[in-house]
């Protein structure tokens, strides 16, 4: 493996850090600031549409998708470190770009399975940012982390399919953007193979019969700047069989191929929060004084410093091997990797931004320092695209069936 970038990396990484500096991070008070004076909380403040307009400007758009046919032809080993760039400032930045989620994983479903005039409805508006979108799995009535549990019936009447159920935690869904619904569901429930039992269909949000009926706090914050996680309900929902994605029963392996993507992107991401969190630490350092001396001379800060980036850099190795396997030898190939990361990135970022907050002191858990509303997000992805103990589960029967 070449651990050095590319050329074409390397010269977007200027431009993004640029971009950044220039414009990202003297946002992130003006969006706050601006979301506090719209009619709905809800809304998106005119600074993200210009963070928009200029990153397309600079060609710095929807740079995660390597089919060149729709997004910057990227492979994964090259997006990492611009993912990396934007999750320093994860509210702002991957939607400037084009580049969040949920969006990102639903663009790889429609690009990879669905048909060409699905593509041209959805895929299309989604790509030139004009619309956002979301993606129904997860039930309050059920362990989601089992995707065979969910109790969402699509059933066949005609030529329609009649969707009923109850989801939560439906990133991005409260935002008036979100125009179209992935949604999972069982079409075959009591098919014998419990992972050909379900199947995902598109759902235009004004579909009668769909309720969006509370956002869902994640640690008090309820996440406005991605569009809120919403329950929604589905009560005889009625969509075109047209709308369906792929096959009927394939919808768990859809998931499972956007799930693995989007495992890693977050993975990206949460590097460089980490990152935001150790510039955040040296300047508080360099800046404050305690018991007579600036806390950069006492010793439990170095330790917290020093153990801080050890613990970046032997993440950033395994994402970056992570997205080469990818490449190279296809998601299926990589599952070890894409599971050793998952469980990996969120648990140790955790632990840096829980110094970062301690050496900020009453200052790390308000809103004058991103770094309370950075836990929140790292936390919740050790529960977010499978729990930890799903993948640890997973990857310990592989290791012990080397050795059966």
């Amino acid at each position: 493996m070449d651990f050095a970038y590319d050329a074409r990396t390397e010269e977007l990484r200027a431009r993004l850090l640029a971009f950044m500096d220039e414009y990202v991070y003297p946002a992130e008070r003006t969006a706050h600031e601006q979301r506090a004076r719209l009619a709905s909380p809800w809304d998106t403040p005119q600074v993200v549409h210009d963070l928009k307009a200029e990153a397309r400007r600079q060609g710095l758009w929807n740079l995660f998708l390597p089919d060149a046919g729709y997004g910057a032809g990227l492979t994964n080993l090259q997006y990492a470190p611009l993912a990396e760039i934007t999750g320093r400032s994860p509210q702002l930045a991957p939607t400037a770009t084009n580049c969040a989620a949920p969006d990102t994983g639903n663009m790889e479903v429609l690009a990879q399975f669905a048909d060409e005039a699905q593509r041209k409805q959805w895929l299309e508006p989604l790509l030139a940012g004009e619309i956002r979108s979301a993606f129904a799995m997860t039930e309050p009535e059920v362990a989601s982390s089992d995707a065979t549990n969910i109790t969402t019936r699509i059933e066949r009447d005609g030529d329609e399919y009649v969707i009923t159920g109850r989801k939560w935690y439906i990133s991005g869904a409260m935002n008036p953007d979100c125009r179209i619904f992935i949604v999972m569901g069982k079409t075959d429930p009591d098919g014998e193979d419990v992972r050909r039992q379900q199947s995902m269909v598109l759902v235009p949000r004004d579909t009668p019969g769909v309720t969006v009926q509370r956002a869902m706090r994640v640690f008090g914050y309820e996440d406005h700047d991605h569009g809120g996680h919403a329950e929604v309900v589905f009560d005889h929902v009625r969509v075109p069989v047209s709308n369906l994605v792929g096959a009927e029963g394939g919808g768990f392996a859809i998931a499972q191929a956007r799930l693995g993507p989007g495992r890693i992107h977050h993975c990206m991401r949460l590097i460089g929060m980490a990152e935001r969190a150790i510039e955040l630490m040296c300047r508080r350092a360099v800046a404050r004084e305690a018991f007579g001396k600036a806390l950069a001379q006492q010793g439990v800060v170095h330790n917290w410093i020093a153990d801080a980036r050890v613990t970046v850099e032997q993440l950033r190795l395994l994402v970056l091997k992570t997205a080469w396997l990818m490449d190279t030898v296809g998601n299926r190939g990589a599952h070890t990797e894409i599971q050793a990361i998952k469980i990996a990135t969120p648990r140790a970022v955790v632990g840096i931004l829980d110094r970062a907050i301690q050496l900020h002191g009453a200052g790390g858990v308000s809103q004058d320092f991103p770094l309370a509303e950075l836990y929140a997000g790292a936390r919740t992805l050790m529960i977010a695209d499978g729990p930890d103990e799903v993948h640890q589960r997973s990857l310990a029967r592989r290791e012990i069936k080397k050795y059966l």
